[in-house]
């Protein structure tokens, strides 16, 4: 990226808590920080010093199906941030008592999600959509789950989650290719590959199902989930526009309806969510106990009208606003990184500006009309409603005000 002064490097593996069963939920994340207390003879202040002292910084993210170790530095980093980021993935240390005592930072992490309503109503949410599936768990496990973990079991679950199988480096920013390569070989490329395939990601199926938990708020959470398409099916992009119209801005029509002309709600969006073979539609809201039903109707009255054809005036601002937002966020050298990563992973490859464009630029009415059918075919929603008891109706008048 010519003209930066900083470069970003992203190891990323391509399985996260998606690859657990029940028993290890959790492990991923907490492994995710296990590899911080320690690795390549460096202490856990030495791994973060190091860095630091070049003007870098360095951070590590689990999600669903990918983790990811990162890296910003200075120019000329690239080199000390691969040696460490290597040091993290592949040489941890693995001590019985920072073991301990990250159980209980983690532990104290889960407690704090449950006391945040905007974090435990998608979790609700989650658990209603995916029941009974790693989808439907949360990342961050259970304390009794993360308590059974050991040294040894966690360095097993480390061998199969960044297996050599699963790994991209990925970089942007002042970066020489020919540089990259060279630290790639040299960091990664002798790495034990011990003939043990990296967990299998089970095919994920949408339950759909209610959450409603009764809590003295001041404000009513809502999230409501319908079942939609993978990041991989041709209807990807079209379930983007579909969100952005809905729900993507100031402009959008869940915001001119709900807040704009009925003054249900300050804070209301939707939004698209895609794992390899699942997706969903989702709508988040917040507003007065007394307002919750209502609001519910007015959101399932806006995505059945998607039914009808957008006009294409709605249509072209909804793709510039997604444009927008995509090739903004490629400006930025750690999100090109992770997005090439990320890419690569999932279609062998990164994709060009161009091509996206193109994409979504092809994106026609009937398009959303087909894919608001296929959303709307299965008669499902995950409908979660955190808050005072008087908004809990809302979950049922939701689906009942969709599917009749």
């Amino acid at each position: 990226m010519a003209g930066l002064q900083t470069v970003a490097l992203s190891v990323v593996a391509g399985r996260g808590a998606r690859a657990e069963d029940e028993a290890r939920s959790g492990w991923s994340h907490l492994l995710e920080h296990m590899v911080f207390k320690g690795a390549g003879g460096r202490s856990a202040r030495e791994v973060v010093e190091v860095i630091e002292a070049e003007g870098g910084n360095i951070n590590a993210a689990t999600g669903y199906e990918r983790t990811s170790f990162q890296v910003r530095a200075l120019a000329g980093g690239l080199d000390l941030g691969s040696s460490v980021l290597s040091d993290l993935v592949q040489r941890p240390t693995m001590d019985a008592g920072d073991l301990n005592r990250e159980k209980q930072v983690v532990g104290q992490e889960i407690a704090e999600a449950a006391d945040a309503p905007d974090d435990l109503v998608f979790e609700l949410a989650q658990t209603a959509a995916f029941d009974g599936q790693p989808l439907g768990r949360p990342i961050l496990g259970t304390p009794q789950s993360i308590g059974t973990t050991t040294p040894q079991t966690l360095g097993a679950w480390r061998s199969h989650l960044y297996s050599p199988k699963t790994l991209v480096v990925s970089a942007a920013g002042a970066v020489d290719e020919d540089d990259l390569l060279r630290l790639a070989e040299r960091d990664f490329g002798h790495t034990a590959d011990d003939g043990v395939a990296p967990p299998l990601l089970g095919p994920a199926a949408f339950t759909g199902g209610q959450r409603a938990v009764a809590k003295p708020l001041e404000q009513a959470n809502l999230v409501l989930l319908l079942p939609a398409v993978s990041v991989a099916d041709e209807a990807y992009f079209a379930l983007r526009l579909l969100a952005e119209i809905l729900g993507g801005g100031m402009a959008s029509r869940l915001f001119q309806e709900a807040r704009e002309n009925r003054g249900l709600a300050y804070a209301i969006d939707a939004y698209s969510e895609t794992y390899a073979d699942v997706g969903v539609l989702g709508v988040f809201a917040g507003c007065a106990a007394k307002d919750a039903v209502e609001l519910a109707k007015v959101a399932a009255g806006e995505i059945a009208g998607m039914l009808k054809p957008a006009p294409e005036a709605e249509l072209a601002r909804a793709k510039a606003q997604l444009k927008g937002a995509m090739f903004m966020g490629r400006e930025g050298a750690l999100a090109r990184a992770e997005q090439a990563a990320g890419q690569v992973l999932l279609f062998g490859r990164t994709l060009e500006p161009a091509e996206i464009a193109a994409q979504v630029d092809a994106v026609t009415p009937a398009d959303l009309v087909r894919l608001t059918e296929r959303i709307l075919a299965p008669k499902k929603a995950a409908v979660a409603i955190l808050g005072p008891k008087a908004s809990l109706k809302a979950a049922p008048a939701f689906e009942q005000a969709l599917f009749g």
